[in-house]
């Protein structure tokens, strides 16, 4: 199996972000350009959170031709519009809001769960294009060991990872996070991408799920869990790449706005999306230099901390920035209907990096990150033991 070294699993994390994760595809191009034509997915270890798991997922369905399913990926994230994710046109957005208010502001009585827009396109996207009978299909080939989707639970405040798995692997339970093994599908899909309060969430079982990006306190913790003891990371924020030198503060604005309710709600969203991410890798880092500090004979028994080695590709430029030139190619609905947030402005890049699943925008994004994994390219085939590419 590729990805497979002495017993050892390689492990992919895709994260979340909405139109975000369109930076994943580029940083995976450039993964395929590097194995060999028709090579099968050198990743046994597949987890992905939000839009990372959409990902996630057709890699796995694909997983015996690497090459073809980032292809197809790149197709869908290349020509992507708003329409194709979630209703928004005149009448559905409107419709939508009015469901919203009534249900939140007037306190009509509701069945169904609301949101500020309708992803019923999303569903049938993915309905069209995923095969979800390709993983277990995979599975039983040798092509993957494990994939795993994660989700938040909006009852038991649990972030729970549903995972398939070649064979039986025993579920775990840690503080608000278990592992729960059963046959993915689109539901959980829906349930991953439900960013909270922008799409409804999603019933599973007895419980209504939403992002798994919530509360997520551990986003590296279910591909150690499914036997991964190396990492591959694909992040969607620039904070990974580019972190203050010496601890430094940034420059400081002067005479600064107040700011707008999309400049707050962006750095909520960012909190959700980003920052349990990049908690998770700084302790990962801490627990391999302990790990280092323990005698050889601890460690083969595999007693204390193990090491995990983790590689790490995110953003070297400011996606919030990259949305903000592009912003006004949200919908015409949706620009009125945030317009008095302050999303329609340039501060309110934030938001729309995340909401903004439009081509130009997605291209940007898809080119920012094939350029970030080529500046890479030695760590990258270093980290999936291919021999150097000359010329």
């Amino acid at each position: 199996m590729l990805g497979e070294t002495n017993g050892a699993f390689t492990g992919l994390i895709l994260s979340g972000g909405g139109a975000r994760a369109a930076y994943q595809v580029g940083v995976l191009s450039v993964l395929a350009e590097l194995l060999p034509a028709g090579a099968s997915n050198p990743f046994p270890v597949i987890c992905g959170t939000s839009a990372g798991a959409i990902n996630a997922l057709a890699l796995a369905t694909n997983a015996q031709d690497f090459g073809e399913g980032v292809e197809r990926l790149q197709q869908v994230w290349s020509a992507f519009s708003c329409d194709q994710v979630y209703r928004s046109d005149w009448l559905g957005v409107t419709a939508q809001a009015w469901r919203w208010t009534r249900a939140n502001l007037l306190g009509v009585p509701s069945s169904q769960p609301t949101a500020m827009l309708d992803n019923a396109p999303l569903r049938n996207l993915l309905q069209r294009t995923l095969h979800f009978g390709r993983i277990d299909e995979a599975l039983q080939a040798g092509l993957l060991q494990a994939v795993s989707v994660s989700a938040f639970g909006y009852q038991s405040a649990e972030s729970v990872s549903f995972y398939q798995g070649r064979d039986r692997i025993q579920p775990w339970t840690r503080h608000r996070r278990l592992g729960v093994q059963t046959r993915l599908g689109l539901e959980h899909l829906m349930a991953s991408s439900a960013i909270p309060l922008v799409f409804p969430p999603v019933q599973l079982n007895r419980e209504w799920f939403g992002d798994g990006a919530v509360r997520q306190q551990a986003p590296i913790s279910p591909a150690l869990h499914l036997g991964a003891n190396r990492v591959l990371v694909i992040g969607v924020s620039d904070n990974l790449a580019n972190q203050p030198a010496g601890g430094r503060r940034g420059p400081r604005l002067r005479a600064a706005l107040p700011p707008t309710l999309a400049q707050i709600g962006g750095h909520l969203l960012s909190s959700t999306f980003v920052d349990n991410l990049e908690a998770d890798i700084e302790l990962l880092e801490r627990m391999n230099t302990l790990a280092g500090y323990l005698p050889v004979g601890s460690r083969m028994n595999g007693k204390g901390p193990r090491q995990v080695e983790v590689e790490v590709i995110s953003p070297s430029e400011p996606l919030d920035i990259i949305a903000a030139r592009h912003r006004k190619l949200l919908p015409r609905s949706l620009r009125a209907f945030l317009r008095g947030s302050g999303a329609t402005r340039a501060s309110g890049g934030s938001v729309v990096s995340y909401l903004l699943f439009e081509a130009d925008y997605t291209r940007e994004l898809i080119a920012l990150g094939r350029r970030d994994a080529l500046a890479k390219r030695d760590q990258l085939q270093r980290f999936l033991n291919l021999p150097p590419i000359h010329g």
